[in-house]
């Protein structure tokens, strides 16, 4: 453990598993005290938080769909650490609901799951830590998006819709933030090795997802979590506003 990120409060959402579980560990390995968010499985939000260097991490648990739960969330972390430096909304759902294949209701309830949990959850967990970051003089947020907002998400047509419109979101607040010292960054992973992913790259589809990428595999975890922590304290501010593809050249966009 280093202490180069000491004294400083990160929040990171949907911490526990996958993505969000290692950019926790890579920001507590650096001395940050991290804020934990889970939903609804606390046992995986123990789990990453014993797996934390360092002893001041807190637990915070909050439905993100639910339109009260930011500002709740929000306050409970600052009362539990003192304040609040970085916030990383990493939180988000993926629901199959192919157009061909699916009823309305269940393209509805599709949506309106997904569009409440990955859109406006950040937003609104955005909008509160915001307002304290004004008052203490600065902060970052990093939004964690996917290559999906750019080359399509057939499949799930909400979620690739959502990232999409999160990556706007980033932008539009990194425009409107930045004159109080407030930078806002976004990551678009492309596929990465999960627990989620596990069945899918197991699978049969598994060597032709690989293969997506000239490196001949999928990211990992960790490699997401490097890159969060450098947007969390070292990135430059001119940076603010900017989009990082790391998906391993699986999709270039011009």
């Amino acid at each position: 453990m280093d202490k180069e990120y000491e004294g400083l409060v990160m929040i990171v959402t949907g911490a526990s598993r996958g993505i969000g579980r290692e950019i926790a560990v890579a920001l507590a390995h650096r001395g940050a005290t991290v804020v934990v968010h889970y939903n609804g499985n606390r046992e995986m939000a123990l789990a990453t938080l014993a797996k934390l260097e360092g002893g001041s991490h807190v637990l915070v648990q909050a439905d993100l769909s639910d339109v009260n739960a930011a500002g709740s969330m929000i306050e409970e972390a600052i009362e539990k650490t003192g304040k609040l430096d970085v916030l990383v909304n990493n939180a988000a759902v993926y629901e199959f609901h192919p157009i061909a294949a699916t009823s309305f209701p269940d393209w509805q309830k599709a949506w309106e799951n997904t569009i409440s949990t990955n859109l406006l959850g950040p937003a609104h967990l955005s909008f509160h830590a915001a307002q304290w970051m004004i008052k203490s003089g600065g902060g970052r947020i990093i939004n964690i998006t996917s290559r999906g907002a750019f080359r399509g998400e057939p499949d799930a047509p909400a979620y690739g819709a959502s990232k999409a419109a999160l990556n706007a979101c980033s932008q539009s607040l990194a425009q409107a933030l930045a004159p109080h010292n407030i930078f806002v960054y976004a990551i678009a992973p492309g596929f990465i090795e999960t627990d989620m992913a596990a069945m899918v790259l197991d699978g049969p589809q598994g060597d032709a997802i690989r293969a997506q990428s000239p490196l001949g595999r999928v990211g990992s975890p960790a490699e997401i979590a490097e890159v969060a922590a450098w947007l969390a304290v070292q990135a430059p501010g001119y940076l603010t506003g900017c989009i990082i593809d790391a998906n391993g050249a699986s999709y270039l966009r011009t």
